[in-house]
């Protein structure tokens, strides 16, 4: 386990990258090699695999193991990455966590418990078991997308375990609710990184003082959301509108993260045979793929 003096955050776009499988399911490596290399020449400041955008609930251990280590050798420290090791069992997560410490990963992301009805006081277990399966110098981001995992994160819990948690630094919400965002961001007294799901909203967010914005459709086009960030970061709002409004346009063709096979075929007009998303997702029929092929090009994107 390599020694770390520093904990790096997450900041300026972020990529939810998806995961590439063939048509039997299993994992397509050499497709996240060429992804990984891909994102980092556009541009992207970091690598978050695993997530939502990832099917990371529709992988076992060994699998979710597998491409954390293809994602973490490939980058080979270009730039951060964190891995996402949230999942339906408190075990599975902790042991998730400790592998992406173990293989040499910057940091990691959890979703909040999903499905079952979960009170503050078991989602505060949930965060201080993960936070105590790893050193107290490994950075932990809390991650709340209550319209999937059907729990919400409270700000007070959020508090709590940032302030008894070394490790846990920060947030990725995923729900477009602009006043608790601003909440999140007096957690700790203000030590606390904030990023953001929701793709057409970077203006914003930035404006509103987020480190950055963790994109599912910069696994397709990272080089219109790395332009929106970094306009953003001159100060030229005029062009980060422009850039922006492109952004908002791509996410409505590729139906933004609701249709991770979208995702994939786009992939193939950049290059990358992603392959296929994993039942019960819906591989797309090529009526669908001409139709999404149809409306890129509509807006300058072949």
């Amino acid at each position: 386990m390599k020694e770390r003096q520093v904990m790096k955050k997450l900041y300026g776009v972020v990529t939810a990258m998806v995961t590439p499988f063939n048509e039997d399911e299993t994992v397509r490596v050499e497709a996240i090699r060429q992804h990984v290399d891909f994102l980092i020449e556009k541009g992207i400041n970091c690598l978050y695999p695993l997530g939502t955008t990832g099917e990371m609930m529709l992988m076992n251990n060994e699998e979710r193991k597998l491409v954390a280590e293809t994602v973490v050798k490939q980058c080979d420290h270009r730039i951060p990455v964190f891995i996402h090791v949230g999942a339906m069992k408190t075990k599975d997560a902790c042991e998730l966590a400790r592998h992406a410490c173990e293989i040499g990963a910057d940091g990691i992301g959890a979703v909040s418990p999903a499905f079952y009805g979960a009170t503050d006081v078991s989602i505060y277990e949930y965060y201080a078991a993960i936070s105590k399966s790893v050193p107290e110098d490994f950075p932990i981001y809390l991650y709340n997308i209550p319209q999937c995992s059907s729990n919400d994160l409270p700000v007070a819990v959020a508090d709590k375990l940032a302030r008894e948690f070394k490790n846990i630094i920060g947030i990725k919400y995923s729900f477009a609710d602009m006043c608790r965002t601003l909440e999140y961001q007096k957690v700790n007294d203000g030590n606390f990184s904030v990023l953001h799901g929701c793709d057409k909203l970077i203006n914003a967010l930035m404006a509103m003082g987020c480190d950055g914005v963790v994109s599912g459709v910069s696994s397709v086009y990272p080089e219109i959301f790395v332009a929106t960030y970094q306009a953003c970061m001159r100060g030229d709002w005029d062009e980060a509108r422009k850039q922006q409004r492109l952004a908002n346009d791509v996410c409505d063709i590729l139906k933004g993260g609701a249709s991770m096979g979208h995702f994939k075929e786009a992939m193939k007009l950049r290059g990358i045979d992603a392959g296929y998303v994993r039942g019960p997702l819906h591989n797309l029929t090529q009526d669908e793929i001409l139709e999404m092929k149809k409306q890129l090009a509509a807006i300058g994107l072949q």
